[in-house]
């Protein structure tokens, strides 16, 4: 970790979240887990997701053949990895809670997601209720806007036992 400067306080200190941490806070896995990394983490507030879109990926073999689309409700998807990924990291509880994806609301999309693109999800928390969370949702790709939504999460007790 690296030590906070003078003009950084703890709530505004940047944090990132690599994948073994990811892997920690959240219950997906390949081909599933749709975020590689978090950056620039501000407590539960804001962060950055990051997914790297390869052509290898098995929802390209049908969507679409020829010319390959990242599907639109994947997007969505990462978007609320993110947005749990962060609610976990932001609880500090020594074990994670369970994240379950709640509502989704006022999604468009505005451009295609392909193989090579790096698909920044930039998560802004709107609201936070006791074991609720809300944010607001951008998908860049290049700092271009691709999709964009405001969806909630849920913390719920212990992570379910493995079996």
């Amino acid at each position: 970790m690296n030590e906070i400067s003078k003009t950084e306080t703890p709530e505004t200190k940047l944090d990132s979240v690599d994948i073994q941490k990811l892997l920690e806070y959240l219950p997906h896995r390949y081909p599933f887990l749709l975020v590689d990394r978090i950056i620039n983490c501000v407590g539960d507030e804001s962060c950055i997701g990051i997914k790297n879109v390869t052509a290898n990926e098995p929802q390209f073999m049908g969507h679409f053949p020829g010319q390959p689309i990242m599907p639109g409700v994947l997007l969505i998807e990462g978007m609320a990895q993110t947005a749990g990924a962060l609610a976990v990291h932001a609880s500090r509880s020594s074990r994670p809670s369970v994240v379950y994806f709640m509502t989704i609301d006022k999604v468009k999309f505005r451009k295609p997601v392909i193989p090579g693109d790096r698909v920044e999800f930039h998560m802004t928390r709107l609201n936070k209720r006791r074991n609720m969370w809300w944010y607001r949702g951008e998908a860049k790709v290049d700092g271009v806007l691709v999709c964009e939504a405001e969806l909630s999460a849920m913390l719920v007790g212990e992570p379910a036992a493995k079996s």
